[in-house]
């Protein structure tokens, strides 16, 4: 690929959430742990440079405060984010529509989801160039504030499948 016209999709799981009792899934908030980690991938962004110049966000509180403390972290350099409803509770195939709608002038594009969408999507465009143990990582576990980072040369419109390089997978947590 050359450099010039590579994209790069970043999706994330948002951070750890609560269970309060007599509250709606769509209104769960993070936990303690999850605003403990959560800036930590904003700051995993900015020190792997792969910031975001747009931020698609679920509509859900979890994934809009995961978002809050990322964008905290990449301090200037956050975009205002999008919140999305199509991205609550969406499948991979739901999300990719929503991905497809992007505009071409967005050169690294962030989706904060849930699972399993944002697994399954990773998976669904993830091609055989892919890096292997990256793969198998986002394959076989998806953790609370787990990001993957694809990079393709297409368009967004005409991602389909299969059709990007899985480059990292990580899990940012506090040591």
């Amino acid at each position: 690929m050359s450099e010039h016209h590579i994209r790069r999709l970043i999706l994330m799981r948002h951070s750890k959430a609560d269970w309060p009792g007599g509250v709606d899934d769509h209104d769960r908030p993070l936990e303690e742990r999850g605003h403990r980690e959560a800036p930590l991938a904003g700051r995993w962004l900015v020190d792997h440079q792969v910031v975001p110049d747009f931020i698609l966000c679920s509509s859900a509180l979890r994934t809009r405060q995961t978002c809050t403390w990322v964008c905290s972290e990449l301090g200037d350099k956050a975009p205002t984010p999008k919140l999305e409803s199509g991205l609550y509770a969406a499948s991979a195939l739901r999300m990719l529509t929503v991905v497809n709608q992007v505009p071409e002038t967005v050169t690294t594009l962030m989706v904060i989801a849930h699972l399993p969408g944002v697994q399954d999507l990773a998976m669904h465009l993830a091609s055989r160039d892919s890096d292997h143990d990256a793969y198998m990582d986002a394959a076989t576990k998806y953790p609370t504030s787990a990001l993957t980072v694809l990079e393709t040369e297409k368009p967004w419109a005409e991602l389909d499948g299969q059709d990007a390089v899985l480059t990292r997978f990580a899990v940012p947590r506090s040591k």
